[in-house]
């Protein structure tokens, strides 16, 4: 009797967690939006009366400081805020966000989710845009602050709230330029694949991808290459976006007699399909395609599952004739894509030759110490203890070569 009790109690104790997490999260959403009305509002106020009374930034700060003296214990009133607040309202209004605006993004796949009617209702009466409201205003100040165009900043909080991305991960997709790159992989989607999963293809891959997380130069060996990717799996996965799921390096494939090796094997779940990701150093050679081609037949025959779609095979390499891999990728029937890569760029070599050498770096140091007939310190030893590390590893490679 008591076990039931027990049991029937837990069960109502975890039915009546999840309520509160789920009213939580309610609240927490209604909250934001809430906020992002008000600082709107406060935003839109700023910008009437700047053109019907001339405000300029020394009533904004006297705004800003008589805001805070009647609401000490709010938050978000500075002058700096009051400025953003603006910004916001000017973004955001009827006469930015047009429907013509909105018929180009949806022909781009971006903002499906945007209606004509909810664009007309944002700023007239007070509605915000259902799209808008989901972002926190710590992710709508970087957005304000880094991107100019509204095609651009609605293409930004549709990737933050589709992955969930934190502040410092949509900085760093705004500095990779995303928008630019999202899509532009060379494919042959559109005559391999029924028309809505080409475009969500295409929408899927960039060109290129940055590799700048990888500590490694041009003269990587593929292999290597391969192995630093997959140390740095997390930040991979990232940079391939969202939907990958890892599934395995030097997949086995066995045909016949003879083994074959996939250099890197990944699932993604929106497309419901594995996707084999081959990688090349050097420029993008005809004969890649064949063997991709291969790869991708075999994965299909050997690994897909019934539910699951054609398999996807995406080249990694240099492509910078785009007529040469259109023409290889030409009547092959499986759906395939070729996108290029990049690494860290490296200094320039004006700028190289401009920094002071090793030797330089400890005669001044020497100098310094003995002008002032004082030993070297610590801090200054430990540097060049570095420096001659750096120096000695720099030797051994030359040699090595």
């Amino acid at each position: 009797m008591a076990s039931r009790l027990d049991k029937n109690y837990l069960n109502t104790l975890n039915n009546l967690k999840d309520k509160i997490k789920l009213a939580r999260l309610r609240a927490g959403y209604t909250v934001n939006i809430q906020l992002l009305q008000l600082y709107w509002e406060i935003g839109n106020t700023i910008l009437l009366q700047r053109q019907k009374e001339g405000w300029g930034t020394n009533v904004v700060g006297r705004l800003a400081k008589d805001l805070r003296s009647e609401f000490p214990d709010m938050k978000g009133l500075s002058q700096r805020n009051l400025v953003y607040m603006q910004t916001f309202a000017g973004a955001w209004t009827a006469n930015t966000f047009t429907q013509q605006a909105v018929a180009k993004l949806r022909g781009k796949q971006i903002i499906n989710q945007i209606t004509q009617q909810a664009v007309a209702q944002f700023g007239l009466q007070g509605g915000l845009q259902p799209l808008i409201a989901k972002l926190p205003w710590g992710h709508h100040v970087v957005i304000l602050d880094k991107l100019e165009t509204t095609e651009e900043r609605l293409f930004y909080i549709k990737k933050c709230i589709d992955n969930g991305w934190s502040r410092s991960t949509l900085m760093l997709q705004i500095e990779s330029k995303l928008h630019k790159r999202q899509g532009k992989a060379i494919t042959n989607f559109d005559n391999t694949l029924p028309p809505a999963q080409s475009d969500l293809a295409k929408e899927t891959f960039k060109n290129p991808y940055l590799f700048d997380f990888l500590n490694i130069g041009e003269e990587v060996q593929e292999r290597e290459m391969e192995k630093v990717l997959l140390q740095h799996i997390k930040k991979f996965l990232l940079e391939l976006g969202r939907g990958f799921a890892y599934v395995g390096n030097q997949f086995n494939i066995p045909v016949a007699e003879d083994d074959y090796f996939l250099d890197l094997l990944f699932y993604n779940y929106h497309l419901h399909c594995f996707i084999v990701f081959e990688l090349k150093i050097g420029k993008f050679k005809p004969e890649y395609a064949g063997k991709l081609n291969f790869y991708i037949n075999t994965v299909d025959e050997q690994v897909k599952g019934r539910e699951d779609k054609s398999t996807i095979g995406v080249l990694l390499c240099k492509t910078s004739n785009h007529t040469t891999v259109k023409y290889a990728l030409k009547g092959i029937k499986t759906p395939m894509g070729v996108a290029d890569y990049e690494f860290a760029k490296a200094l320039p070599k004006n700028i190289k030759t401009e920094l002071p050498s090793i030797e330089e770096l400890e005669a001044v140091f020497k100098a310094k110490a003995k002008k002032t007939e004082q030993p070297l310190s610590k801090k200054v030893k430990k540097i060049q203890k570095v420096l001659h590390k750096s120096k000695n590893k720099n030797n051994r490679r030359r040699k090595g070569r």
